[in-house]
């Protein structure tokens, strides 16, 4: 098991991609720390993946407030006395649109959660990870280096490109810590965002769902999307000891739609 005995601090913990994070961290051995905004989401998911409550706590959690980022962290040393890892999965995602539309008052609010609300509950996490070493998983995107033709969301993209450029930084700055810092990168990524796209396109343009999906596997190197689990996979595994000498870097994970 990559995570055995090994504490993990995830962030946004949804539906989605938070949820099969926290799942794969608990299938590999380790405990999950659960922070999102809406307390009942993270209590259906702690259900979900440990029923017996023995390897999961949580906390309602906004990153862009730091007294929250920071008794995340001390749930995490208070319940199990550690903290290994760090996989940032919340992110405000919901705004769309280029530069001639742009409000910028929207796009502060984009760049306060994904950039700086992530350097906020990273640094909280700081002093637990110092103890032993750790990791840090940033959830960045691909659009961050090719903007999607079907898609306009510039704010995000700038948002995760910055987040990625911190990467560099923090990676050099917490090396001597061995604490590593790495970014998944997604693309077209099936889980219930996705879904949903495909859902309402097909019903916007009266077409199957197929036809829909189909446009984006045909960009794909591989016939079928990635998943939210193989995102989480991927974090998992950068999370993990299998990755000691791995830091400053980008994954794409993203069924060969880009390749680097």
């Amino acid at each position: 098991m990559l995570l055995r005995d090994r504490c993990v601090v995830v962030s946004g913990v949804g539906a989605g991609l938070g949820l099969q994070v926290a799942a794969a961290v608990v299938e590999e051995g380790g405990s999950a720390v659960l922070g999102a905004r809406t307390e009942a989401n993270l209590a259906k998911a702690a259900g979900e993946i440990d029923p017996g409550g023995t390897r999961t706590a949580y906390l309602a959690t906004d990153i862009t407030d730091e007294a929250r980022c920071e008794a995340l962290a001390a749930l995490a040393m208070e319940r199990f006395g550690r903290i290994d890892a760090v996989v940032h999965v919340a992110a405000l995602d919901s705004s769309f649109g280029g530069l001639q539309d742009a409000d910028f008052a929207t796009w502060q609010r984009v760049l306060d959660v994904n950039l700086l609300g992530t350097l906020r509950m990273t640094r909280a996490c700081l002093p637990g990870l110092r103890e032993r070493g750790g990791s840090v998983v940033f959830i960045g995107t691909q659009s961050a280096l090719a903007a999607p033709s079907q898609v306009r969301q510039a704010a995000y993209a700038a948002s995760k490109g910055a987040l990625t450029s911190a990467m560099y930084s923090l990676a050099r700055e917490l090396g001597p810590d061995r604490i590593r810092v790495n970014t998944v990168l997604p693309g077209w990524m099936w889980g219930p965002p996705v879904r949903a796209y495909v859902r309402f396109t097909a019903d916007a343009e009266g077409v199957p769902e197929g036809e829909v999906l189909g446009r984006l596997t045909e960009r794909t190197a591989l016939p079928d999307l990635a998943t939210d689990r193989d995102v989480a996979q991927a974090a998992v595994f950068l999370a993990s000891d299998r990755a000691r000498s791995i830091t400053g870097q980008s994954l794409l994970v993203n069924a060969g739609e880009l390749m680097r």
